[in-house]
């Protein structure tokens, strides 16, 4: 546990050492700020569920931008051989990257608690409603991140992780629909693998442990296959 600690640390000063981080934090808080203005204004209404599809699209475009630099920056500079051959075993190396990842997906999560506080002051929210929202968007984070940590593993160059990382995280997004427009038949099989999808009892102030499972479970796929794009990595 030490060393997954040491690692997380080592990470999140990374975090707040590297330009890309500040650049998707403005990203992050300046486009979802915007979008939740312009559907206040446009539709007035108390409600944090229209807030959920603004933080959705911003979180698709600021996880890659998060999580590129998590190990690609290791095979670019080289140090990965110096990283895979320490102490540290490669699970704690990868639990380590992913709990700095999460924490600064926390925080994301956290400061986006500002436009309920804003919206409160202009009548009451439903906080069942309120609340399974908001653990829907850490526990969809917390999926997404280590999709963007796999994605990481699989260059040395930030930008194509970032792309590979986008572009998995998309075909999640979009595979209902996909389902629906090429395999109608199988469409309801399709959806279960829908990362957006699963969302939809958590808008109802419903919590069904089934969903909860699933992000969970997605998570925990990815982070297994990060682990094993390093262990390749170790032994060639």
């Amino acid at each position: 546990m030490r060393k997954i600690s040491a690692i997380c640390r080592k990470e999140l000063q990374m975090y707040f050492y590297s330009p890309t981080a500040y650049v998707a934090f403005a990203f992050y808080f300046l486009v979802s700020g915007l979008m939740f203005s312009l559907d206040f204004l446009s539709f007035p209404i108390v409600d944090v569920r229209p807030l959920l599809g603004s933080l959705l699209i911003v979180y698709l475009f600021t996880v890659p931008l998060l999580t590129m630099r998590l190990v690609s920056d290791e095979l670019r500079q080289g140090t990965d051989e110096l990283l895979l051959t320490s102490p540290a075993s490669v699970w704690e190396i990868v639990l380590g990257k992913y709990a700095a990842a999460l924490t600064v997906q926390l925080v994301l999560v956290v400061g986006a608690l500002i436009y309920p506080l804003i919206l409160s002051a202009f009548g009451d929210l439903d906080q069942p409603v309120l609340w399974l929202t908001y653990l829907s968007l850490f526990l969809l984070g917390a999926a997404m991140m280590a999709v963007g940590l796999f994605a990481s593993t699989l260059s040395s160059h930030q930008m194509v992780a970032g792309i590979i990382g986008f572009a998995m995280l998309l075909g999640l997004w979009m595979i209902d629909w996909i389902g629906e427009s090429l395999f109608y038949s199988s469409k309801e099989w399709f959806g279960l693998f829908s990362i957006v999808g699963r969302l939809s009892n958590f808008n109802k102030g419903v919590l069904d442990w089934a969903d909860v499972l699933f992000y969970v479970t997605l998570a925990a796929v990815f982070i297994v296959l990060s682990v094993q794009a390093l262990e390749r990595k170790r032994w060639r």
